[in-house]
């Protein structure tokens, strides 16, 4: 029986009674709605036999789905989800008797779905609900949607693929979408001949149906939450090896790709071996599938590197999310900060190469800097709808996540932690958790626990003495109270802000929340419990302190020169250094820069410029310690010191501050000229390295620094005589084209090479290159074809977008085209969405004017909820103009007086073209 819409109105009551809520004390009948959004605990799913054909010839799809549900209270409804199917022939099958037809009632608003039963469904019965269903293939990038490509002979073809995460699946199949209603899915797929079917499980069988198709049957899964449940419908090939603990995996890609596939399958059994081994649990299903889907929103970086790191957080998901999974989104974080930590963890031990160990730190700092702002959130936070849970994925769940648990496995030692985690998995295996499961898991992990397979490896750090030597105060076990110090980080949005003074032995210490605001009363009623880490002149040694109420006193062992905190960046908060603290740092940077560690180097360039922010350093103080950089030779350093540096001229640029501008550019440009003019045009050296050229390069030719402009005209002349075939190192190729993409003729040529060029890295630079390009009209055309997603994928125009609105001949483009396509972007990406939010905050977070200012007030505050006027993103937007206006208002006379002083006389270098720096 379908549903007939008219019966909305008369049936919305029953609706509502049916769900079984009950409103909490004092909550007011008003407020029923906020209580509606979760399904209620009545009936609870057991297994799903699903049966799906998506037909690629209309891109529709039609299925049918029968669930086992247990009933936990006598009920007469059954509530699910679906989302914008066309639900028919909605039956309730009894055992013994015959199937009954069940009314239904659709909740578009929420999703959701009611099934009406004339009958009681008795408590502790189970019985089974079939639905048949139907509807289009996504548009978007998320749900049941097409994707594309187009073949060397220009054929497009489509690939039928999922993305449930967060709450899609109810797009594809009525299911109970949420993480803690786990089930088993027993899985078949119609497909024609020509193309594939793959999911979650090893297929078992195939059946010829009438018309020439085909049905794959799929073993029947572990218990698993509805957003990981996966399906696709393609033409791909695959290649295939077995770990060593004899788990197949497979790398699917479309057959002229396929053999671009083989580091990826590499790493992917290295890093599943890794886990196997590291978590003591062995990878739970028979095979893992990689699939290099054409239009993938969180698509990963076109390199090498960047696959490992994308390989690593997704195989780590196996376990944090998979086998043990978060009770409800608010707890997102126990998924994706644990991912993105074992990132680092797994890549450190697998490919020491890679150096992951120098990137890290960019991710704390990229958190801070949305978690500086009062819009920011708690890394647990309640959430409800959609939208709301689309938001989570963000920058404070998974890198302020990620750095919190590396402040903890510091804190606890590395081997505490990992017994700690495993015992985490092991205790809660195919269940749902809250953050109190975890801190359970890492408190007392030296007593024996039921949970522990033949014992967890605690001899050494659990023997008397070994915890932590060494420290003016830290903690014995029986003082040690994980929970306590972890809620402080994870139920408190923002981090803090401690300041040191030093007087003779003394170190008199104090914490404040840290927040760009113009309003102090806002930073009031925070406290966190801190683990102080710190080195002096004296020792290398990293001593330690627990920093438990808002002002204690440490005691040197003797009087030092300095003392630098938070040693390597390992915890998750601010510095400053009352006098003559900042000045004995600066003066040690000038003299002796080795002395500290480059993560240590790296950590007082991003202190200093951030407590500018907040009127606790003066800007001649932040720029005086940039000055050693002139003799800084690491990456992270000298591009924390970019990151610092480069958004002074970035205001300018949009400021019409010309003069002031290319000064500014200038001073950078002479601060790194030794470092640019070392580099070699080549793929040598190390990964750091590597990045490190790139990052220079790109700099000083966009730049106009002669030496690297002539090079890289020289080199993209070659290139085009040679019709793209001429192969160039990688690492300069950025330099080159963008260099190339100045003129219309260059810039013509690329967008050329870009559809032609099979090769997904030569594809990633042309694309960069052609989005910092000055010419105008080629912005404008740029932004619209990859909106249209023929030639270049829609999946990339947020990354086009945020170039071409830090490009100075592009921002209003951007602005502009953010304006006009807001409801199609909003409907293509998701409301929530890290693409929308990406866009929104990237285009116009650099503006410092309050005319600005008021016109992107005017215009997010003309939108509806509906479309979006309630997005946390637009909050952190207006935060960060208004921060860049006090910013501006405050600090550019000390500004141009300062470069006045250290760049007086000197030629200044003029821009021409932009770069994302």
């Amino acid at each position: 029986m379908s549903a007939v819409p008219l019966l909305l109105v008369v049936l919305l009551e029953a609706f509502t009674l049916s769900l079984g809520a009950q409103l909490p004390e004092g909550v007011a009948p008003d407020d029923q709605h906020k209580f509606r959004m979760r399904l209620p605990q009545t009936v609870v799913p057991m297994h799903y036999n699903l049966t799906i054909h998506p037909d690629m010839n209309t891109l529709h799809f039609t299925g049918v789905v029968r669930i086992k549900v247990a009933v936990a209270e006598d009920t007469t409804t059954i509530v699910l989800h679906s989302s914008e199917l066309l639900i028919s022939n909605v039956l309730l099958l009894v055992p013994g008797g015959p199937p009954r037809p069940l009314r239904f009632l659709e909740n578009p608003a929420f999703e959701q779905l009611a099934l009406l039963s004339d009958e009681v469904l008795a408590k502790g019965r189970t019985y089974e609900v079939q639905l048949e269903f139907s509807a289009h293939l996504s548009d978007g990038f998320h749900g049941f949607y097409k994707s594309s490509y187009r073949t060397s002979s220009g054929e497009i073809r489509y690939v039928a693929s999922t993305q449930f995460e967060p709450t899609s699946a109810r797009a594809a199949f009525p299911c109970f979408d949420e993480p803690a209603f786990k089930a088993n899915f027993t899985i078949q797929i119609v497909r024609e001949a020509r193309h594939i079917a793959i999911s979650n499980m090893p297929k078992t069988n195939t059946v010829e149906l009438a018309g020439g198709l085909l049905k794959d049957f799929f073993d029947t899964s572990v218990r698993m939450s509805t957003y990981l449940v996966a399906f696709i419908v393609s033409d791909f090939r695959a290649v295939s090896k077995t770990t060593q603990h004899g788990v197949n995996i497979s790398v699917y890609a479309s057959p002229e790709k396929i053999d671009q596939t083989s580091f990826a399958l590499d790493a992917a059994v290295k890093l599943l071996d890794f886990y196997d081994d590291f978590f003591g649990i062995p990878y739970p299903l028979p095979k893992q599938d990689l699939v290099a889907i054409p239009d993938f929103q969180s698509g990963a970086m076109e390199n090498w590197a960047g696959i490992t790191m994308v390989i690593a957080h997704e195989l780590a998901h196996q376990w944090f999310g998979n086998l043990v999974t978060m009770e409800w989104w608010n707890d997102l974080w126990l998924n994706e900060g644990f991912a993105k930590f074992m990132e680092y963890i797994s890549l450190d031990v697998t490919y020491p190469e890679l150096q992951v160990d120098d990137f890290f730190l960019g991710k704390c700092s990229n958190a801070m800097e949305v978690d500086s702002l009062n819009s920011s959130h708690p890394v647990s936070s309640p959430v409800e709808t959609p939208a709301q849970i689309m938001e989570m994925f963000d920058d404070v769940s998974y890198s302020k996540g990620a750095c919190i648990l590396n402040m903890l496995r510091d804190f606890l030692t590395p081997e505490a932690f990992k017994a700690g985690i495993i015992r985490y998995l092991r205790r809660y295996s195919y269940q749902n958790t809250v953050n109190s499961h975890l801190w359970q898991s890492l408190s007392n992990v030296c007593q024996p626990d039921e949970f522990e397979v033949g014992g967890v490896e605690q001899k050494d750090f659990c023997s008397e003495g070994k915890l932590r030597p060494g420290g003016s105060k830290w903690y014995t076990d029986d003082e040690l109270d994980v929970r306590a110090i972890m809620d402080t980080w994870t139920l408190q949005k923002g981090f803090p802000l401690v300041t040191v003074e030093v007087k003779g032995r003394e170190v008199r210490l104090s914490q404040e929340h840290y927040l760009k605001t113009h309003d102090p009363s806002l930073i009031e009623g925070f406290l966190w419990q801190i683990p102080l880490t710190y080195r002096t002149s004296r020792s290398n040694t990293i001593q330690r302190f627990l920093l438990k109420t808002k002002t204690d006193v440490l005691y040197l062992e003797e009087e030092v020169d300095w003392v630098k905190f938070n040693a390597d960046m390992s915890g998750y908060y601010m510095v400053h250094y009352r006098p003559p603290g900042w000045s004995s740092l600066i003066g040690l940077l000038r003299s002796d820069h080795a002395a500290l560690s480059s993560n240590d180097r790296a950590n007082l360039i991003n202190n200093v410029f951030q407590l500018v922010s907040v009127g606790k350093v003066e800007l001649d103080t932040a720029l005086d310690l940039s000055l050693y950089l002139s003799r800084e030779m690491e990456i992270l350093p000298v591009t924390q010191g970019l990151s610092e540096l480069v958004p002074l001229y970035k205001l300018m640029e949009k400021r019409d501050m010309k003069a002031l501008e290319n000064q500014m550019k200038g001073y950078i440009v002479e601060l790194l000229q030794t470092l640019v003019d070392r580099q070699e045009w080549t793929d040598s050296g190390s990964v750091s390295e590597r990045v490190l050229r790139s990052y220079l390069l790109l700099f000083a030719c966009m730049r106009d620094h002669p030496p690297c402009v002539e090079r890289a005209r020289r080199l993209f002349s070659d290139w085009k005589d040679s019709d793209g075939n001429m192969s160039l190192p990688s690492d300069v190729s950025v330099a080159v084209f963008a260099v190339g993409a100045r003129t219309a003729e260059g810039w013509d040529y690329l967008y050329e090479m870009y559809g032609r060029s099979p090769d997904t890295s030569v594809k990633s630079c042309i694309k960069t290159a052609l989005s910092i390009s000055p010419l105008k009209d080629k912005l404008q055309l740029l932004l619209e074809e990859s909106f249209r997603g023929v030639v270049m994928k829609t999946q990339d125009l947020p990354h086009v977008l945020i170039s071409v609105s830090r490009n100075p001949h592009g921002y209003k483009l951007a602005w502009d085209f953010l304006r006009a396509n807001w409801h199609a972007l909003m409907k293509k990406f998701g409301a929530g969405s890290s693409s929308i939010a990406r866009m929104v905050t990237g285009v116009a977070d650099q503006y410092s004017t309050p005319h600005m200012l008021k016109e992107v007030q005017d215009f997010f505050g003309s939108l509806t909820e509906e479309t979006g006027s309630e997005l946390r993103c637009i909050q952190q937007t207006y935060e960060s103009i208004e921060e860049n206006i006090r910013w501006m208002d405050r600090h550019l006379p000390l500004l141009a007086d300062w470069l006045d002083k250290h760049t007086a006389g000197r030629p200044h270098t003029q821009h021409m073209g932009h770069e994302d720096l």
